[in-house]
């Protein structure tokens, strides 16, 4: 087991492991313990009780946090004609068809942090999938990335939109903010995420559904939260 610095030593130290602790006391539980000099991420994690090996059970989606996540995302749109014109408009940092395409292929350019795309230019997009998809990249109607409303998809994403996934074992990570947001920001955030991830419980999914949220710095230590008083 690799060594704990000294910072992260301390920071662990002063969470009581097993406490769940109220959304308020967690969010400055983790602003004060953060240990690195650079702002940190806050990040919640969502236990969910479901099987993610069934396709009934996945739970995918996108939601725009009031607040945004402190980073200014880079988005590129494969649109054409009008479309294309529409998502300069709104403010898309990269914008193209076939030369994006050839691009990404060509020279590997992954300077962007979000992909959306037309319907009709998927077919072309699709050929990206192997670069794209082990990345998180590839434009998805489950995320509201895949739409003729690229000026709404753009101006979404700029706003603060984040994708959540489920992972093998049930888990969903989740920016919610930086560690220099305020304590409400970052509740009225955490609050969306909790209350999108209950709206889109699949039906297949028996049992408790949500079976434990915490919340950590890029760095630091987790800590548990009582979820049920954050959508009270």
């Amino acid at each position: 087991m690799p060594k704990l610095g000294k910072k992260l030593t301390d920071a662990v130290k002063q969470v009581e492991r097993n406490k769940l602790y109220e959304p308020v006391e967690a969010m400055e539980m983790v602003k004060k313990i953060a240990p690195a000099k650079f702002d940190e991420t806050v990040e919640a994690v969502v236990r969910l009780g479901v099987d993610p090996r069934h396709a009934d059970q996945q739970v995918r989606g996108a939601v725009v946090l009031p607040h945004g996540t402190g980073k200014t995302r880079s988005v590129l749109v494969f649109a054409k004609g009008d479309k294309a014109k529409e998502a300069e408009e709104a403010g898309a940092d990269f914008v193209g068809a076939e030369d994006m395409v050839e691009k990404i292929q060509k020279e590997g350019w992954l300077s962007f942090d979000v992909a959306i795309a037309t319907p009709d230019m998927m077919g072309m997009v699709g050929k990206l999938g192997r670069i794209l998809g082990p990345r998180g990249l590839m434009p998805n109607p489950k995320t509201g990335t895949v739409s003729f409303e690229v000026a709404k998809a753009v101006q979404e994403v700029k706003a603060g939109k984040i994708e959540y996934r489920v992972d093998k074992a049930g888990i969903i990570h989740a920016p919610i903010g930086k560690v220099s947001f305020d304590v409400e920001k970052l509740m009225e955030n955490m609050k969306v995420l909790v209350d999108q991830l209950i709206r889109v419980k699949p039906q297949a999914a028996k049992g408790q559904y949500i079976k434990g949220v915490s919340v950590c710095s890029t760095m630091g230590p987790g800590v548990k939260v009582n979820w049920q008083k954050i959508t009270a």
